[in-house]
């Protein structure tokens, strides 16, 4: 580990350690996020995913900033998509047990609402599959243009409120990396089971776990990204 890393992992200690050392920070943490889920996957996604992107950046550069990387853009990019996340989570955790209800498994809704079991787990399973195989790939498509369009406006605030040639965009991105790699490999492999843990912890930890493996997806995209 290099000087810069130690700096790294400093920020990051003093980012969570009030919730640690302080129970009424961590009871406000907990009040707030019950009474207001999006404004924290708001801000869980642009400072933890982020902070995956920087990881990511290390991985790729030796560096943890680079001049048009484009810190702030990232950070609303990812508050954005946390926005989505959340979303995503309340439909697919509601509407999956209900579908598979009407498929003929009659304690889905029940079992998710009740303590470890296998019916849970196996619930839990089909809710991340279907969110992953629905909502993961355009999740991860919006990213990478989003990520496209950063660096070609050289990470500026001003360049990234500029409009987004999709259709450039799409059609200059490479796709054998996004399909054999991030959909193929990463979402079975990595995301279903990942998320299969997220939908077993309570509703409010979700999206914080969630958000905590934007770190993985910092480290993912670098590897992606050499690709």
């Amino acid at each position: 580990m290099k000087k810069q890393d130690f700096y790294f992992l400093g920020i990051v200690i003093l980012l969570f350690l009030p919730f640690f050392i302080s129970k009424d920070v961590y009871d406000f943490y907990k009040e707030f996020n019950h009474n207001h889920g999006m404004v924290t996957a708001f801000l869980k996604f642009a400072i933890l995913a982020t902070l995956g992107e920087l990881v990511g950046l290390r991985i790729k550069t030796g560096a943890y900033y680079e001049i048009g990387f484009g810190v702030l853009p990232r950070a609303l990019v990812w508050g954005f998509i946390g926005l989505t996340i959340k979303l995503a989570f309340v439909i697919f955790a509601s509407g999956t047990p209900v579908f598979l209800n009407y498929m003929g498994l009659s304690d889905a809704t029940v079992a998710m609402n009740g303590s470890f079991s296998t019916t849970k787990l196996f619930v839990a399973f089909c809710i991340s599959v279907a969110m992953n195989i629905i909502y993961a790939p355009v999740m991860m498509t919006f990213h990478k243009i989003s990520d496209i369009h950063i660096v070609s406006n050289a990470g500026t605030l001003k360049g990234f409120f500029t409009p987004v040639h999709f259709d450039k965009i799409l059609t200059g991105m490479n796709w054998d990396v996004m399909w054999n790699f991030v959909f193929k490999k990463t979402i079975p492999f990595f995301w279903i089971p990942a998320h299969t843990i997220t939908f077993l912890l309570p509703p409010d930890v979700q999206v914080l776990f969630a958000a905590l493996l934007g770190i993985a997806l910092g480290t993912i995209l670098a590897v992606a990204g050499k690709k």
